[in-house]
Parts: structure tokens; sequence; C-alpha cells
């Protein structure tokens, strides 16, 4: 019987994550990882363009040299993507047992590895075959793409925003119930005035639970 994977999302801020390798792969996962706070630090001789424009803007470090262990002594996240196995083989025996390592070449040998995902502002949706098809996966969240559309990142927007007031402000537990579960609905998500509508909704609301009691 396989075993699956247990899907997780990693706070990385603050946190050192080491890619090594300079090519395609490597600026894949570079680009994947900004935004996230962590520190990441790209190690290679070579770089493509784009790495070495967000080193030169100082948004990564680039270590222009060959691997050597001790260039992920710190590390929280190891991502060895560079076009020699031997390398990448290297790297999984330098890390540690409580170290993070995904092998572009061999994800058989990682112990984790990074899904297909859909990203909408706070919205994550992950796709995972467990290495199954990574083309069915691929497939997958361009389906995904399309029903989960950019209306959702403001939309979420509204969604973490009311769900603070009411948590602070609604003191009625009926109240709060009803309140939290109508804002997820396709009327605010098509909605050009969210909060007018938000109003009416809390003051129908209010009236309906006050009635009831």
């Amino acid at each position: 019987m396989v075993k699956s994977g247990y899907p997780v999302i990693l706070r990385l801020e603050g946190k050192i994550v080491v890619v090594a390798g300079g090519g395609k792969v490597a600026e894949r996962k570079v680009n994947g990882l900004l935004g996230t706070g962590a520190n990441v630090v790209v190690v290679s001789p070579e770089a493509t363009d784009e790495i070495r424009r967000l080193s030169y803007e100082g948004r990564i470090i680039w270590k222009q040299k060959s691997f050597s262990g001790s260039d992920i002594a710190d590390a929280f996240l190891i991502f060895a993507a560079t076009n020699s196995r031997e390398i990448n083989q290297l790297i999984q025996e330098s890390a540690d047992a409580h170290q993070l390592v995904t092998i572009a070449d061999d994800p058989d040998g990682s112990n984790f590895h990074v899904p297909a995902q859909v990203q909408r502002g706070s919205l994550t949706i992950a796709i995972s075959t467990g290495g199954a098809s990574p083309t069915l996966a691929s497939q997958i969240r361009e389906q995904l793409e399309q029903q989960f559309d950019d209306s959702y990142e403001d939309y979420l927007d509204f969604l973490a925003s009311k769900r603070k007031w009411i948590l602070r402000e609604v003191a009625n537990p009926t109240l709060k119930r009803k309140l939290l579960k109508s804002i997820v609905g396709p009327e605010f998500l098509i909605s050009d005035h969210r909060e007018e509508d938000f109003i009416q909704l809390y003051e129908t609301l209010s009236k309906e639970t006050h009635n009831s009691n």
C-alpha cells in the first residue's frame, strides 16, 4: 500500500531557504518563494538573468559558487535543483535529518514536494497526485484557475475583514453564526457593492434574531 503524504502550509518568514542550482528549474522555485518572507539563498556558479536580477535588487542572495555542505547548515528548506544528479545526491546526503529537502530529479529521495497550486490572494488550492502524474495535476490546476478567477482575491480580503469585525463586534452567537454563513455565497462574490450589501444583511439578520428571541 502506497503511503500518502501529509499536506501542510509552511510559514517561511525569517527562515533560510536554499535553492541549489541556477537554471530555469531553480528560477521557478525562487519565484515561488518570493512573497513568503523567507531568506532565499541561491547557490550556483551560474544563474539565469532573472535570478541575477533578483539578487541585484536585494530580494534574494546569490552565492556564485559550487555547492558545499556548509551552504545548507542553517537552512530550514532545501531545493536541490541543479542539472547534476551527483550534486543533487550530495545535497541530500549533506542535509540533516530535521531539514526538509526536495530533489528535482529524485522525488522518491525527497522528504517533501511542492504541489501544483492555484493562488488567489489568501486562497491557496494545492493539487497533488503523489507523483503518479504531474501532467494530470497540471490539468486539474488549469481547470481550477478558470473556476476560481482573480475576483476571489478581493472576495477573500472582504471575508477576512468582515470575519474579524463579526467576531469582535457581534455578541449574539446566533447572529454571529448567521452572518458568518451568509457572507460566504455567490451574492457577495459577484457583488459590486459588498459593503452596502453587508450593512443591509446585518440590519436584516439583527431584526430577525431580535424578533425570534
